[in-house]
């Protein structure tokens, strides 16, 4: 049985119709989308907290969360935060902590993950309503000002390995999501659902059937059980009227023996009608990926000069070790190079295909590869800031031993045919790296003990906000990486920093574990 608990009634507009979505530029002191806007870029416009001050930076509230491990990015509209978790919500004043309402949702008794742990990335906002995933596979609309459910549609059935991490994305008229269980010999897919109704709009598979565009490149049944999970947010071209989302790795996981060929559309870039869900076009970066090296990441929406052109792009700083610019019209392949110590390619051809070094692959006997399962960088966000020019990522130097083990399909159970060794803990350590966006060519370095589990927030304060998994988070000068401000939150972050502002006042928010933390002047 579901329950609400109601504190105090919400004083927010609680209406946030697409255009607000469209214009997020014209409201800096909100963050009504998961990376801020639809372009994926995670860079506030906001300037009251800068290079000058940030050393200034002092705890306003904290919220104890009821879930360990939180990755929650929150929203921001209007006065009043709100905070996702694996099957609740919670909306918060924004200027106290004080909590207004909270919705929770039974997990049935048996429920298991597959691959991941019990998480949630975030909600989303359209109209008057606020939208959540659960774990056990539904989307849920609540009302915006007052948190009761307004309906629940099935997405698909976790007894399969199903499940939902993702925070939506809201676009006008609906609300898209992805699916995670990779893991477990699922097939992907990215889903649009009316959002006044709940019914599905439009279901593109990851992982194409009989009869459809890039079947050919799975061997007999492989397609059945392919993966292709997108448990990361997406981001909107609303003139193109494209959605662009990542996709994750094929299974299963390490052993590729019974998958012949590319597996699309796995480990690659779909552009998604954003009105029918058919497929515009697609980049592949890793083909026949035998290392889980997904390409679940938020992909980035900016306008640059490209060898004297101006060029709409797509960037992606990709688990596989290399960093990519692709043209967001066309799909097409503009320039790429490594931004971590990988060992698998020798370089990118032309198209963007990776020239591969061989015997790569895993083995039983087992073979090392950088960078290892969780990649040169994993979930979380980068950020990209017109004002400086530069691409931030938090950047993970870490390798291990990869072996192959036989691999048999039972639902809901893990597909992995193989998986890692770790290597000496004192080959790894992770930075913040600041890259050329139209090049990929590092510009500074910021280095930190270990690989990173933090998403990147750039502001036009000239700042970068980070964490680590030791718990520190800090801010850096966003032009030359010198360290400004650091806080010890007490546990690992692994969650993406956001900025608001509220009457004035300028404001930074991280989840750490349980605990979410608001940072001011």
């Amino acid at each position: 049985m579901r329950f609400l608990t109601c504190l105090l009634c919400c004083t927010a507009l609680a209406q946030v119709p697409a255009d607000r979505l469209r214009d997020a530029n014209k409201e800096p002191g909100n963050w009504m989308s998961y990376s801020r806007d639809w372009t994926g870029q995670r860079y506030s416009p906001l300037t009251q907290i800068n290079t000058t001050n940030a050393a200034n930076l002092k705890v306003k509230w904290a919220f104890q969360m009821p879930d360990p491990g939180n990755q929650v990015s929150p929203i921001v509209v209007d006065g009043v935060m709100y905070l996702s978790g694996p099957n609740s919500a919670t909306a918060l004043d924004a200027t106290t902590g004080r909590r207004l309402w909270q919705w929770k949702r039974p997990l049935p008794a048996d429920y298991r993950s597959v691959g991941f742990g019990h998480t949630n990335r975030g909600p989303a906002v359209l109209g008057d309503a606020i939208y959540i995933t659960t774990l056990d596979c539904y989307l849920v609309a609540l009302d915006l000002k007052t948190g009761s459910e307004r309906w629940a549609t099935k997405v698909d059935d976790y007894k399969l390995g199903y499940s939902l991490t993702v925070a939506p994305l809201a676009i006008p008229g609906k609300i898209l999501l992805g699916t995670s269980g990779g893991e477990a010999g699922i097939r992907g897919f990215v889903d649009a659902y009316d959002a006044k109704t709940g019914k599905r709009a439009w279901r593109f598979h990851t992982v194409p059937g009989p009869g459809e565009k890039g079947n050919e490149t799975w061997s007999g049944d492989a397609w059945k059980t392919g993966g292709g999970s997108t448990w990361v947010t997406g981001a909107y071209d609303p003139a193109l009227k494209l959605v662009y989302w990542g996709v994750g790795n094929p299974g299963p996981l390490f052993n590729g023996d019974n998958r012949a060929g590319d597996n699309l559309y796995t480990c690659s870039l779909v552009a998604l009608d954003g009105e029918t869900g058919e497929l515009r076009w697609h980049f592949q970066f890793t083909p026949h990926d035998t290392h889980d090296w997904d390409s679940a990441h938020v992909p980035v929406l900016l306008d640059a000069q490209v060898n004297g052109k101006s060029r709409k792009l797509v960037v992606n700083a990709n688990r596989n070790g290399f960093y990519y610019v692709l043209d967001r019209i066309t799909g097409e392949f503009l320039s790429g190079k490594p931004y971590v110590k990988q060992t698998w390619a020798k370089g990118l051809n032309d198209k963007g295909r990776p020239i591969r070094i061989p015997d790569m692959d895993p083995t039983e006997k087992g073979v090392v590869v950088w960078p290892n399962l969780n990649g040169a960088t994993v979930w979380f966000s980068p950020s990209y800031s017109p004002q400086t020019g530069l691409f931030y990522v938090a950047a993970r130097e870490i390798g291990a031993e990869y072996f192959k083990l036989k691999a048999e399909y039972k639902p809901g159970m893990l597909l992995a045919g193989g998986g890692e060794h770790p290597l000496p803990a004192d080959d790894t350590w992770g930075a913040i790296r600041a890259l050329d966006v139209t090049t990929g060519k590092m510009q500074w370095e910021f280095k930190l003990h270990s690989p990173a589990w933090a998403g990147v927030l750039s502001t036009a304060g000239d700042l970068v906000f980070s964490g680590s998994d030791e718990g520190n988070f800090y801010a850096l000068n966003a032009k030359s990486g010198k360290l400004l401000w650091d806080f010890q939150t007490g546990s690992g972050i692994s969650a993406n920093p956001i900025s608001f502002a509220l009457e004035g006042r300028q404001y930074i928010a991280i989840s750490a574990d349980r605990v979410l933390y608001v940072f001011g002047l």
